[in-house]
């Protein structure tokens, strides 16, 4: 375990960083904002294998809380990068994760968490809180995801009735042999390939794919998935097949069944309504089973956002930071 080390962020603010031995050869790493008398508040980013955000956090002020953010396994700034095909993915599951987010918990001594974060992120959120009730004080959602298999394949195959040619494309960019069969799983394999040009063609079919689920929302900027570096690409991708294909080691419907759980955690989840690659019944389907969370539905939104979208979850915060 590296030691903690103070620095500035792109805005003068100091914050606290480090990397955490997590074993199997991983080092995670992880920062915390503002004072460690504030109210804590972990930020759980989507993907899989997006990375934190690198500026410094913006939503939940580290005036009011203190903000913790990490890498999971094989992005971002931790190591081994995913983006070398000679990462081991094997000690890179849904379990691992877990057991990473609590021993960071515990390394910096923190009792209990407000939980934030969407898409992968929620899922990841809903399986810890689920495991670690007394740890979690309250959670917030933005963008309902539970990786099961049935999101899973509307995302990367049912939603394409919206987008044909895109899905077309997508489809195409693994052998023709394995088109009707697991594409997420053909995707993987072609990552693993030795020769570099086929694991960086597979990387932008699939993000090519990824733009063009978002294309048509407000926030749905081009690029938004493929305009990142390279190495950056290939460790998203890497670890989207390799979850994915496996629905994130979840027994189909495991976080639903289990959300009597969450029971006395209050929740907040905003969703959009037109949210092409997660559709709002999920969202519905978990507060439905979650008693103690409040949904909140966002015509005017997709998966990105909106302003209307931005403000209920600035309300969320606000109402959490007060308890």
């Amino acid at each position: 375990m590296t030691d903690a080390a103070e620095t500035e962020g792109t805005d003068g603010t100091e914050f606290e960083h480090g990397m955490l031995d997590v074993g199997d050869g991983n080092l995670v790493y992880w920062e915390a904002w503002g004072d460690p008398a504030n109210k804590p508040a972990l930020i759980v980013h989507g993907g899989p294998g997006a990375g934190s955000n690198p500026r410094p956090p913006r939503g939940i002020d580290p005036e009011r809380f203190r903000v913790v953010r990490f890498d999971q396994r094989g992005c971002g700034r931790s190591t081994p990068n995913a983006a070398d095909p000679a990462t081991d993915l094997s000690v890179n599951t849904t379990e691992h994760l877990l057991r990473d987010m609590e021993q960071l918990r515990q390394h910096l001594g923190i009792e209990r968490w407000m939980l934030y974060g969407g898409s992968w992120g929620s899922t990841l959120i809903l399986a810890y809180a689920q495991r670690h009730p007394d740890r979690v004080s309250e959670i917030i959602i933005p963008a309902v995801t539970m990786t099961r298999r049935s999101e899973v394949d509307w995302l990367y195959r049912g939603v394409g009735r919206f987008f044909p040619d895109a899905w077309e494309r997508f489809r195409d960019g693994v052998p023709e042999a394995e088109r009707d069969g697991d594409l997420l799983a053909a995707y993987g394999r072609l990552m693993e390939h030795p020769d570099p040009e086929v694991r960086a063609k597979a990387a932008n079919d699939w993000l090519a794919w990824e733009d063009a689920v978002i294309s048509m929302e407000v926030n749905g900027n081009p690029g938004a998935y493929s305009d990142r570096p390279d190495d950056a690409k290939l460790a998203f991708v890497r670890i989207c097949a390799h979850y994915f294909s496996n629905a994130a080691w979840l027994e189909e419907g495991e976080l639903l069944r289990n959300a009597h759980r969450l029971k006395g955690i209050p929740g907040v989840l905003v969703h959009g309504r037109l949210d092409m690659g997660g559709p709002p019944v999920t969202a519905w389907e978990l507060a439905k089973a979650w008693p103690d969370a409040e949904l909140v539905i966002i015509d005017d939104s997709g998966h990105t956002g909106s302003d209307a979208f931005r403000d209920a979850l600035m309300r969320a915060i606000d109402r959490f930071a007060e308890r």
